[in-house]
């Protein structure tokens, strides 16, 4: 059986779904390719869902049943390769749920990442004092020094690939309410972190904005999400949405397409880039 890994990479998903085609261009079932291998059908299965790390000589032997030729099947193997290895973002598998091991992985190869945030300032904008005050307030379920330290941790390293010289563009829209509601008995901390939104909305690929209270009720209202699109077209927009105990993954067309119209909707009803900046200055003058 292939080796069990906490979570998938983006490459493993990508991979995962070619195999998938392969097989089905080669006309084979998930049975048929298993028997192949000699294995159960639920590890093809595995394999082309990225719930396991691709096992080298698997991935040669099907590619060699699905007809794929020498040059191809190189060059995916050599994929899959890098692909198995692991992402930074595995030594903080102490406190990172598998759930959101893959998030990580798509937000660090996506080319635009579109998110409703109704409750806090996202974690790719949050300062490190803003993160420890959302975190301490027991939002992770615990409230450990140490747990909480090792989250701000990963919080701040997520935030390097805003960095990068090719950043992927970030369009957020945040609910009023995460700038009336007090993260903190100290207020330099929400001054500060919204001297940080400020900064970021002057940046070329992020845009900011508020979906205000005057604007009454939205589709976004029932629970915050992000979108996020990629450069690899064998990879489709991904939407993750959290819930208490876990999060869903969905890519599906539909329910993809339901997402973006309503983040399409809502950037129509919420207030401008320039007005998020004016409102995000006026909250900052008023503190």
């Amino acid at each position: 059986m292939s080796e069990r890994r906490p979570a998938p990479t983006v490459g493993q998903v990508v991979l995962g779904k070619r195999l998938q085609e392969l097989r089905e261009a080669a006309g084979l079932s998930r049975e048929e390719a298993a028997r192949v291998l000699r294995v159960a059908s639920a590890t093809v299965r595995r394999m082309e869902m990225a719930e396991v790390a691709l096992k080298i000589p698997y991935v040669q032997v099907l590619l060699t049943t699905y007809g794929v030729g020498a040059d191809e099947a190189g060059a995916f193997v050599r994929l899959a390769e890098e692909a198995n290895q692991p992402g930074w973002w595995q030594r903080f598998h102490d406190v990172l749920p598998d759930w959101f091991s893959l998030y990580v992985s798509l937000e660090g190869a996506a080319r635009v990442i579109r998110s409703y945030e109704p409750h806090f300032v996202p974690g790719l904008l949050q300062t490190e004092e803003y993160a420890r005050a959302v975190m301490e307030a027991g939002t992770i379920g615990q409230t450990q020094p140490a747990a909480v330290e090792r989250h701000v941790s990963l919080r701040m390293e997520r935030q390097r690939l805003l960095e990068r010289p090719d950043p992927p563009h970030l369009w957020v829209i945040m609910d009023e309410t995460v700038l009336r509601r007090p993260v903190s008995t100290r207020p330099e901390v929400l001054r500060g972190q919204l001297d940080r939104l400020l900064e970021y909305a002057e940046r070329d690929r992020v845009t900011l904005q508020i979906a205000e209270f005057a604007s009454g009720p939205h589709p976004g209202t029932y629970a915050p999400f992000t979108l996020f699109r990629f450069a690899e077209p064998e990879l489709p927009d991904m939407v993750f949405t959290e819930y208490l105990t876990g999060a869903l993954y969905l890519d599906s067309r539909r329910e993809v397409s339901s997402h973006l119209e309503v983040l399409d909707h809502m950037t129509a009803l919420a207030a401008s880039a320039q007005r998020t900046m004016k409102l995000l200055r006026e909250c900052r003058e008023s503190l």
